[in-house]
C-alpha cells in the first residue's frame, strides 16, 4: 500500500534528497511543488541538539512574527473585576471566569490561545490535563498569565502572529511560519524572526551544536533539508 498519495509522489520527485537547500530555495521550491487545494501552512521542524529530558536543557519561549501567521488567532482570556474591561477593549474573542471553566471542562475548545491574570490561576489549574495537552495553558514563562495592565497587549501580540515555540520529547522544535500564499521575503522574515528566537532561547545547559538539522515543509507537501549554517545565517534579514 502506499504512503502518499499521486500528487505527493509527484511533488517529491522535485527534491533532491542527496542536498540541503538554503531557505530561500527551499521557500520557492515549496511554492513551486504545492499542490493542495486549500492555503497550505508552512511549518519549520528543528532538531535540537539538547536533552528534553533534562531540566537545565528545554528550549521554549514566544515569538512574534512580522508577518503573522495568516489566519484569525482566538483569543480566551481567564480574567474577572477590572480586567473583564480590558479584554474586551483589547479585542479579545472570550473573556469570563468560572463560566468559561465550565465550558472548557464540557469539552468546548474553539479557540487558538489562553492568556490568565494571576488571580485566576488557582481556578485555572484544574484545567491542565484538558489544555496542557493541547498547549493551551496559559503559563508565566510563555508570557501568558500578566497582570490586566498587560492584556491589551498580549491580546494585540496574539493577533500579530504571537506564537509559542517549545521542545518536544524527541528533542525536535515543530512551528508555523507563514502560509503558502504569502510573499517569499514575507515567509522569509518569519523564518529569521524563529530562528533568531530560538538561538536566543538556548538554555545553559545545551552543548554541542544547539541545532542539529532543520526542515522545511507545507501541510501536504514533501520536507526540504536546510543547510544549517544559511539557517543560521537568515535571522541577518531582520537587520537588513
Amino acid at each position: 500500500m502506499e504512503k502518499h498519495g499521486k500528487k505527493y509522489q509527484e511533488a517529491s520527485k522535485l527534491v533532491d534528497r542527496s542536498r540541503t537547500y538554503s531557505p530561500e530555495e527551499a521557500i520557492e521550491l515549496a511554492k513551486k511543488v504545492s499542490y493542495a487545494k486549500f492555503d497550505e501552512t508552512v511549518e519549520l521542524h528543528l532538531k535540537m541538539g539538547v536533552d528534553p529530558r533534562s531540566a537545565d536543557q528545554q528550549v521554549r519561549g514566544v515569538i512574534l512574527l512580522p508577518n503573522g501567521l495568516g489566519k484569525k488567532t482566538r483569543v480566551l482570556v481567564f480574567t474577572q473585576g477590572e480586567g473583564i474591561k480590558l479584554a474586551e477593549e483589547a479585542g479579545a474573542d472570550y473573556v469570563g471566569a468560572d463560566e468559561l471553566i465550565k465550558q472548557i471542562e464540557g469539552g468546548w475548545l474553539e479557540f487558538d490561545i489562553s492568556v490568565a491574570t494571576p488571580d485566576m490561576m488557582p481556578k485555572v489549574a484544574k484545567l491542565g490535563r484538558i489544555l496542557g495537552r493541547r498547549g493551551l495553558m496559559p503559563n508565566p514563562k510563555s508570557g501568558t498569565v500578566v497582570p490586566p495592565q498587560d492584556l491589551a497587549r498580549v491580546v494585540n501580540e496574539a493577533r500579530k502572529g504571537r506564537t509559542e515555540f517549545r521542545l518536544d520529547r524527541t528533542a525536535i522544535i515543530h512551528l508555523p511560519i507563514g502560509k503558502i500564499s504569502f510573499d517569499k521575503d514575507k515567509l522569509l522574515e518569519n523564518l529569521a524572526a524563529a530562528v533568531e528566537a530560538i538561538v536566543k532561547a538556548k538554555p545553559s545547559g545545551a552543548k554541542g551544536q544547539y541545532i542539529r538539522s532543520a526542515f522545511l515543509s507545507t501541510s501536504m507537501g514533501p520536507g526540504f533539508k536546510l543547510d544549517i549554517t544559511s539557517v543560521l545565517a537568515v535571522s541577518s534579514l531582520l537587520s537588513r
